[in-house]
C-alpha cells in the first residue's frame, strides 16, 4: 500500500482537479504525524483551518466535513503517514471573484517523518512573515532564508522581527529553557499545533512556562533552546547566530514527555 494518497473533497482527486493548483497561491494549510491511523491535537488543526478560512475566504467548512476528507485519505494509505490537509478557494488568486466562496480542501499523505536528530546550528535572518499568525502557502522567503542559511555553514535559519525580537524559525516554532522554566518568544508568529500540544500538556505537568521577548542579546543567559513542529516536539539548537547555546536533555526531554502525553485522536 502506497503512503501517497492525494484526496480532493474527500474523493480520490483527478489530474484536472490538481492542475490548476499547481499554479495557484492563494491557500492555507496543516500538517500533522498520523500514527495507526490518529494523530494528536486535531482539535488544534480543525481550529487552525476554521480561522485561517474565515480570514482569507470569509467562510469555512463544517469540521465534520474536513474530517470526513482526513479520514478518506488516511483510510486509503498505510497507517503510520505524513498529512497535509490544505484549504483553497476554487476561483484562484488575482481576482475579487472568489471572497465568500466556500473553500474546498485538498488532502496528501506521504510518508511518515521524525525530523533531524539535531542539534542544530541556526543562522539569525531579519524578516517579518506576512500574515504571520496564518500557515499560508507560497513564503518563498522561507526556503531561501534555509538555503542562505546553509550557505554560510548553518543548518536553518531563525528569524528576528522588526523590533528586534526573535520570533520562529523558517518552519520551526523556537522554544527556550531557562533551567526550571520553559520560555516562549513573544512576537507575532505562526502558534503551531506541536506547540500548542506541548504547552497545554506542561501546564497539566505542573512545568513552569512564561512567554518574554527574546533578543539575539538575550541569548547567553538562556539554558537551552528547540525547535518544534509537526515532525517532533523538539530538536536541540545548540548555536543561533553567533551565540553557543547550552546542552539541555532534561529540557528536551520534558518536551518529548508532554507531546506524547497527548492522546492519539481518530479522525
Amino acid at each position: 500500500m502506497t503512503s501517497l494518497v492525494v484526496r480532493h473533497n474527500a474523493r480520490a482527486a483527478t489530474t484536472d482537479e490538481l492542475a490548476p493548483l499547481a499554479f495557484a497561491g492563494y491557500a492555507h494549510f496543516t500538517a500533522m504525524q498520523v500514527r495507526g491511523g490518529k494523530a494528536r491535537g486535531l482539535d488544534l488543526h480543525l481550529e487552525r483551518l476554521r480561522s485561517a478560512s474565515m480570514e482569507l475566504f470569509g467562510s469555512a467548512l463544517p469540521d465534520e466535513r474536513v474530517r470526513s476528507s482526513l479520514r478518506a485519505a488516511v483510510e486509503a494509505g498505510p497507517a503510520d503517514v505524513s498529512l497535509t490537509a490544505t484549504m483553497y478557494s476554487s476561483p484562484g488568486e488575482f481576482s475579487a471573484t472568489g471572497m465568500q466562496a466556500e473553500p474546498e480542501v485538498l488532502v496528501r499523505t506521504g510518508p511518515p517523518a521524525s525530523g533531524p536528530a539535531g542539534p542544530l546550528r541556526l543562522a539569525t535572518a531579519e524578516y517579518d512573515r506576512f500574515l504571520p499568525a496564518l500557515k499560508h502557502v507560497g513564503e518563498v522567503a522561507k526556503t531561501y532564508l534555509m538555503r542562505q542559511a546553509v550557505k554560510d555553514g548553518f543548518d536553518d535559519a531563525a528569524f528576528v522581527d522588526r523590533r528586534g525580537r526573535l520570533s520562529e524559525a523558517t518552519i520551526w516554532n523556537l522554544a527556550f529553557w531557562d533551567g526550571d522554566a520553559v520560555v516562549w518568544p513573544d512576537a507575532e508568529m505562526l502558534l503551531g499545533t506541536t506547540m500548542g500540544i506541548v504547552r497545554r500538556r506542561l501546564d497539566r505537568l505542573g512545568v513552569p512556562q512564561r512567554v518574554q521577548q527574546i533578543t539575539p542579546a538575550d541569548l547567553p543567559a538562556l539554558a537551552g533552546a528547540v525547535v518544534m513542529n509537526s515532525w517532533t516536539p523538539g530538536v536541540a539548537v545548540h548555536q543561533i547566530g553567533p551565540t553557543p547555546i547550552p546542552e539541555a536533555p532534561r529540557f528536551l526531554a520534558l518536551l518529548h514527555q508532554a507531546y506524547e502525553a497527548e492522546p492519539l485522536t481518530a479522525f
